[in-house]
C-alpha cells in the first residue's frame, strides 16, 4: 500500500495510479519534491507533512535513508462507511471496546496488517478518542476509522456481501482453520463483556483463540493482532 521516495512517487503519478495521500518531510525540498506536491495539488491528493522520524519509522526498509515522501495508495481514510462497504476487503469491527489505549493499538495493528478499514463501536467522550488516536501512533491517518453502532455496521456489511467472523471462546475452529480470505468482517469484543449477543447472532462464523494458562482471557489487541497476522498471510 505504499509507494517509497520521490521516484516511486513520481512513477505512480505518471502512470495514474490512484494516490489517496502523499506524506511529505517537514522542511524538505527538491524539484521533484516540488512536482509531486504541485500534481497532488491539481489531482485532488491531500498532502500532509510528518516529521524525518514519521517518514523513518513508517518507510519500507530500503537502505537508501529516510525519503522524502511516502504514498498511500488502496485505501481512502476519509471513505463513509457505505463507500468502504462498497470496495469489499476485510474490516474489523471492534463491539464494546472500553479502554482508548487498547483501541489505539487495535487501529494500528489493523493498518500495519493491511486490514482496509476499522468500525469501533465505543462509548468514548472526545478526549477519549483522541488518545485512541494517539495510541495509534496516528495510523488513523492511513486507513477509513468508522465510529458508528456496531450492529448496525453489520447488517450493513451483510447487505453488502461480507461474511462476518466473530472472535469469541466459544468458537469451534481456530484461525489457521478458517478461510480469512474475500469480503470479511471480523469482530472483537470488548475487553469487558464481550461480543453483544445480538452481533454475535449475525456472525457466519465463530472462531475460537487457544488458550491454555491459567487466566482464560487475552487483552482485546492479543487476539485481533494473531488473526489479523494468519489473515495477512492467507490474503497475500
Amino acid at each position: 500500500m505504499q509507494r517509497c521516495g520521490v521516484e516511486e512517487i513520481l512513477k505512480s503519478l505518471e502512470n495514474k495510479e490512484k494516490l489517496s495521500l502523499i506524506l511529505v518531510k517537514r522542511g524538505a525540498k527538491s524539484t521533484k519534491l516540488q512536482q509531486i506536491i504541485t500534481t497532488a495539488e491539481e489531482r485532488g491528493i491531500k498532502v500532509i507533512q510528518g516529521s524525518e522520524n514519521d517518514l523513518w519509522r513508517m518507510s519500507r526498509d530500503n537502505g537508501t535513508g529516510t525519503p522524502d515522501a511516502l504514498g498511500l495508495v488502496g485505501r481512502e481514510p476519509n471513505d463513509t462507511l457505505e463507500q468502504t462497504l462498497s470496495k469489499g476487503g476485510l474490516i474489523w469491527l471492534l463491539a464494546g471496546a472500553a479502554y482508548p489505549v487498547n483501541i489505539g493499538f487495535c487501529i494500528r495493528t489493523a493498518e500495519v496488517s493491511g486490514a482496509d478499514a476499522v468500525i469501533i463501536d465505543a462509548d468514548l467522550t472526545n478526549q477519549e478518542r483522541k488518545s485512541a488516536k494517539r495510541a495509534s501512533m496516528k495510523a488513523h491517518r492511513f486507513i477509513p476509522v468508522h465510529w458508528t453502532n456496531g450492529l448496525e455496521a453489520v447488517r450493513e456489511a451483510k447487505k453488502a456481501g461480507f461474511r462476518i467472523i466473530s472472535l469469541e471462546d466459544t468458537g469451534d475452529t481456530t484461525p489457521w482453520e478458517s478461510d480469512l480470505t474475500g469480503d470479511i468482517v471480523i469482530i472483537v469484543g470488548g475487553e469487558r463483556h464481550g461480543i453483544p449477543e445480538g452481533i454475535l447472532g449475525e456472525s457466519d462464523q465463530v472462531i475460537r483463540i487457544p488458550m491454555t494458562g491459567f487466566v482464560p482471557s487475552f487483552n482485546l489487541q492479543a487476539p485481533l493482532s494473531s488473526v489479523a497476522i494468519e489473515a495477512q498471510r492467507q490474503r497475500n
